[in-house]
């Protein structure tokens, strides 16, 4: 019935989708497995995409040829550049997305996409020969063989609902838990742990007063997350912020005594940078008001999300402290927010290519890892789909530095530090910003993306025109000369300091003081030749010329840490000879079998006493 496919991926949701996507792009045969082919990439909390950090994920997701940013540019609602106040390390955008359409866009975009096949049904276990998975099977009993698996398998790895003193199995609302996975892992020798997440109640639009609400409106010049021909919306639709009061946290206290999460029925950890509204009234007390934004769920749906109300309190107590939030006041609920508990399996497991140390052929990507957030997802899918394609042809593995991608970051941190907490990505988890900006990860990545098969021939073209544009705009600033006395009188207006001699325009833009706008004042028929370059080169050349010092700084740290990338460890080294490491260090070390001195250097427990110990005792 099934031929043997070179990669089975379980799960269809953010990860399993870009895992498909990326293996049969690179020419793998690839079957998705899901229980709900009415579910794939389905959005089951907000319905958005990107945020701080967040964002550059995902440009650096279509950067090397994933599809998030293509299926968020064509079911937006809502585009924003959050963080503009702020250094551009710190720019990020933002998608609000029509919920119904991402999920369709993604379909489509996977229906179409030669090598994968489907099949609805649940995955009960793997088969596994030697170390070695050689496929997966179905609660039917069906056996589909595979040279290579992903397990994607979200929050449904034992997931359990709980809604105040209810709680029943499910891995989302409506859809019942995977069962048997968890437990033939544990006896193959895993460690696994428990999780929580959770998702606010659905309230019908029509029936709340916008007037008592703070308006905020997409961007007056929206942009976008791919780098191919997709469109900025023609039209935006508004979310909205009101607040939390007093009356609403005395009404939600009153349902503390039926709190899953007061009472000790979830034990396992929730998100700490995204906690629910019960959690933020235990944990910030002193706090009279908590924001809370109303996003809408897409064009054709009155449903709104009310992000910053997750909740697993009883549905009653839900609606009466909703309704006593400005704006609310006559709301109806669609459904009330739940808690979901669900098993995940600690990442240092895991090699950097997102393969079990344990099995061969079996990688993980997901919320199975311990992270949280679709974007986190995503680019977890994209690695592991990439990596198992490239081992079961005998390719080298791929793996993206600290100082090259977020995403790099966000795997290094989970196999050499691993997660007791759901992990999120922020910009302050990354020591590179500067160099790991949204504004220009095609440029670190696409030619990668390219080499690997992933990003196609125009995407190259795209970006070498883009380069040679950099590449000669910086030299005209570089000869372009301004006289005092045709740049002084702008300058001042500004204000800025006047110049005394002769200056390139290269020199003045490097003040914080004066962007390109400022230049095309300054002389006349300097308009004129900046005129040929578009605002996205301008805004790269200016950022590439007012951090130049910082980008470079970034780039020589960045050498100097990584040479350690190089010092390698051979898996079966003895740490006990190497009496000067400390114990902790030796613990940590036995346990996670680093493959580098650099990996070492970042993980969990261990000094740079120990490794300096090590790097000395290795004669390096």
């Amino acid at each position: 019935m099934f031929p043997e496919y070179d990669v089975i991926v379980v799960g269809a949701g953010h990860a399993g989708c870009e895992a498909a996507a990326a293996a049969a792009n690179m020419g793998s045969k690839v079957l998705l497995v899901t229980m709900n082919m009415g579910t794939i990439a389905q959005m089951s909390c907000n319905p958005a995409m990107g945020g701080v950090a967040k964002g550059q994920i995902v440009r650096e997701i279509d950067a090397l040829g994933g599809y998030s940013g293509i299926v968020s540019d064509r079911s937006m609602l809502q585009f924003r550049m959050l963080n503009l106040s702020k250094g551009p390390a710190m720019w990020s955008p933002r998608t609000q997305n029509d919920r119904a359409r991402f999920a369709e866009e993604w379909r489509l975009a996977l229906e179409q996409t030669p090598n994968v096949d489907f099949w609805q049904e649940m995955v009960s276990g793997i088969l596994v020969k030697d170390k070695r998975v050689t496929g997966v099977r179905t609660a039917l009993g069906l056996e589909i063989r595979a040279k290579a698996v992903v397990l994607t398998n979200g929050t449904f790895l034992n997931g359990r609902i709980h809604i105040g003193e209810k709680n029943f199995g499910g891995g989302r609302t409506g859809e019942k838990a995977a069962t048997g996975i968890t437990e033939q892992l544990i006896s193959l020798g895993f460690e696994a742990g428990r999780m929580k997440t959770g998702t606010p109640p659905r309230i019908d639009g029509r029936t709340l007063d916008y007037s008592k609400m703070e308006e905020q409106k997409g961007d007056e010049k929206p942009g976008k997350f791919s780098y191919t021909d997709t469109r900025p919306p023609e039209k935006q639709l508004s979310c909205w912020i009101t607040y939390t009061n007093d009356a609403v946290h005395r009404t939600l206290e009153k349902g503390f005594d039926k709190s899953p999460m007061f009472q000790g029925r979830i034990q396992g950890l929730g998100p700490r940078y995204c906690p629910s509204i019960e959690d933020k009234i235990n944990r910030f007390a002193e706090r009279d008001r908590h924001q809370i934004f109303v996003e809408p769920e897409g064009w054709n749906t009155v449903e709104i999300y009310v992000n910053g109300f997750s909740s697993s309190l009883p549905e009653d107590i839900q609606y009466q402290a909703l309704t006593k939030i400005p704006g609310f006041e006559m709301a109806r609920m669609f459904r009330p927010g739940y808690a979901i508990e669900y098993d995940f399996f600690p990442p240092t497991q895991l090699y950097r290519t997102l393969e079990t140390q344990l099995i061969d052929n079996l990688y993980f990507a997901g919320q199975i890892n311990g992270t949280t957030g679709y974007e986190e997802a995503a680019c977890q899918g994209l690695m592991a789909g990439i990596n198992a394609h490239n081992k079961v042809h005998e390719k080298e593995p791929f793996i993206l530095k600290r100082s090259e991608a977020y995403i790099g970051v966000l795997i290094d941190d989970l196999v050499n530090k691993g997660t007791q907490e759901p992990y999120r990505m922020f910009t302050s988890r990354a020591e590179y910003r500067i160099l790991l900006r949204q504004d220009n990860a095609d440029l670190r990545l696409t030619r990668k993306g390219y080499n690997l098969g992933l990003a196609d021939h125009k995407r190259l073209t795209t970006l070498t025109e883009k380069e040679k544009s950099i590449a000669t705009l910086r030299t005209l600033l570089e000869e372009i000369r301004l006289e005092p006395g045709e740049a002084n009188d702008v300058l001042e207006s500004i204000p800025t300091s006047a110049i005394r001699e002769k200056t390139a325009a290269h020199h003045l833009l490097r003040r914080p003081q004066i962007t390109f706008e400022h230049l095309k004042d300054l002389g006349p028929g300097i308009a004129n030749l900046l005129k040929p370059f578009r605002a996205e080169i301008q805004q790269q050349v200016e950022i590439d010329i007012k951090y130049d010092a910082y980008i470079e700084r970034e780039r020589r740290q960045a050498e100097k840490i990584e040479s350690l990338e190089t010092y390698e460890i051979r898996a079966d080294f003895d740490y006990d000879r190497v009496k000067a490491l400390s114990n902790e260090a030796r613990e940590k070390l036995k346990k996670h079998r680093p493959q580098t001195i650099g990996q070492m250097s970042r993980i969990s427990g261990v000094s740079p006493a120990d490794v300096s110990v090590l790097t000395v005792y290795l004669g390096r």
